[in-house]
C-alpha cells in the first residue's frame, strides 16, 4: 500500500473551528425579521441559518452540487451468521450502484445528488468496473473483529488519509454539501462495536436487526460484538487503534472524510448507523466536527440513537429505513433545501408592512 508511509503527517486530527458564529448571528437574525410567526418554521428554519453560516454568507446559495460518496467493503464477520444475507451480496450492489438502478440511486437522481461508489474493501476483483470505482482499493474484506482486528494500524492510517484526500479532492472541485453512504454485507457489527467502544456501552445495548436477522442471528450478532469488545479492551480508547481493531477499512475512510470535511468548512449530511458511527470517531480524532454535520434520518438501530446522543444531533427524519448505501441522507436532503430557500426567498417584514 503505497499510501502507507505518508499518512502520519496527513491524518484528519486536531480541533475544528465552527460555522462562523457572526454570519450565524447575521442568518438568525434575517430569520426572525422573515414575515412569519416567530417560531414557526421549526428546524427548516434553523437550518436555513446553519447552512448559510457554513457558507458564509447571508441568505445561504442554494444547493446545486450535493455529492454522496458510497463506500464498499467486506467484513470478516458476515461469515459468522450476523446477517440475513451473504457476503456476495456486497458485490452485487456495487455493480447495481455503478448500473444506477440501486435503492439509493433511484433517490439521488429525484434529489439531484451526484453518487459515486468507490471499492474501498470488497472481497472480490472489481477490476472490470469503472477505473474511478476501484482506484482506492485498500485491502480485500476486513478481519472478523471478535477473533483477529479488521485492519492493521498502519491500514487504518492509510485508509484516514484517504478520506481526508477525497474530501479535499471534491472541496477543490466545488461540493456543497457532501454525504457517506455504506455498502456491506455485516457492517452493522463492527459499527456497533465502535459505539460501544467509544461510549463504553454493552453489546446487548449496540446490537441491532441489521439487515432483518431473526432472534437466533440478533444472539449471534450480540455475541461477536461482545467477544470484540472484550478481545480489544484499553486498546479501543485511542480512536485510531478502535477503526484498527473494531472498525473497517471503509468505515475508516469515512471517518477521515468526515473529519476532513469539517476541517475545510464543506457541511455534510449524515446517513444512519454506519455513518453515525464513523462520525463518533471523527468527532474524537477532530473535536469540534460535529458542528458541520446535520444527521439526516434516525436509523432502526439502536447504536446509532446512542452516537447521535453523543453527538448532540437530532435526526430530520424518522421513516423507519434501515437500507443503508445514504439513502436516509439523501431522502433528508428536500428538507435542508427547504431551509435555503425560506431564507431566500421569504420577505422580510419590514418590506410588506405599511411605512
Amino acid at each position: 500500500m503505497d499510501e502507507t508511509a505518508a499518512t502520519t503527517a496527513t491524518l484528519p486530527t486536531g480541533p475544528v473551528s465552527p460555522p462562523s458564529p457572526e454570519v450565524a448571528a447575521r442568518a438568525r437574525e434575517r430569520l426572525a425579521g422573515l414575515a412569519t410567526p416567530a417560531g414557526a418554521l421549526g428546524r427548516v428554519g434553523e437550518l436555513g441559518a446553519w447552512l448559510a453560516a457554513a457558507q458564509g454568507e447571508v441568505p445561504p446559495r442554494p444547493l446545486t452540487d450535493v455529492r454522496l460518496v458510497v463506500l464498499a467493503g467486506d467484513h470478516g464477520v458476515a461469515a459468522h451468521g450476523v446477517s440475513a444475507y451473504p457476503a456476495a451480496v456486497t458485490e452485487a450492489m456495487v455493480r447495481t450502484i455503478v448500473a444506477g438502478r440501486a435503492g439509493v440511486s433511484a433517490l439521488a437522481a429525484a434529489h439531484g445528488v451526484a453518487v459515486t461508489v468507490l471499492d474501498v474493501a470488497v472481497d472480490a476483483d472489481l477490476s472490470d468496473l469503472p477505473a474511478e470505482v476501484t482506484a482506492h482499493k485498500l485491502r480485500r474484506g476486513s478481519g472478523a473483529i471478535h477473533l483477529e482486528d479488521a485492519t492493521t494500524r498502519a491500514e487504518a492510517e492509510a485508509a484516514l488519509a484517504l478520506g481526508a484526500r477525497l474530501a479535499r479532492e471534491h472541496a477543490a472541485d466545488g461540493a456543497q454539501l457532501l454525504m457517506t453512504g455504506d455498502l456491506g454485507i455485516g457492517n452493522t457489527t463492527p459499527a456497533a462495536a465502535l459505539v460501544a467502544a467509544l461510549l463504553g456501552l454493552p453489546a446487548d445495548e449496540v446490537t441491532g436487526r441489521g439487515t432483518g436477522v431473526d432472534d437466533d442471528g440478533w444472539t449471534r450478532k450480540r455475541d461477536v460484538v461482545a467477544a470484540a469488545l472484550v478481545r480489544v479492551g484499553d486498546r479501543a480508547a485511542d480512536p485510531v487503534e478502535a477503526l484498527a481493531a473494531l472498525g473497517s477499512a471503509d468505515l475508516a475512510v469515512a471517518v477521515g472524510l468526515l473529519a476532513e470535511s469539517a476541517r475545510l468548512g464543506v457541511p455534510v449530511l449524515l446517513d444512519g448507523l454506519m455513518s453515525v458511527s464513523c462520525a463518533l470517531v471523527a468527532e474524537a480524532l477532530a473535536p469540534g466536527a460535529s458542528a458541520w454535520w446535520v444527521a439526516g434520518h434516525r436509523s432502526t438501530e439502536p447504536a446509532q440513537a446512542h452516537a447521535l446522543k453523543s453527538l448532540g444531533l437530532e435526526p430530520l427524519l424518522d421513516l423507519g429505513m434501515r437500507l443503508g448505501e445514504g439513502s436516509g441522507a439523501v431522502a433528508a436532503l428536500p428538507v435542508l433545501r427547504s431551509g435555503v430557500a425560506v431564507l431566500r426567498d421569504v420577505a422580510l417584514l419590514s418590506e410588506i408592512l405599511p411605512q
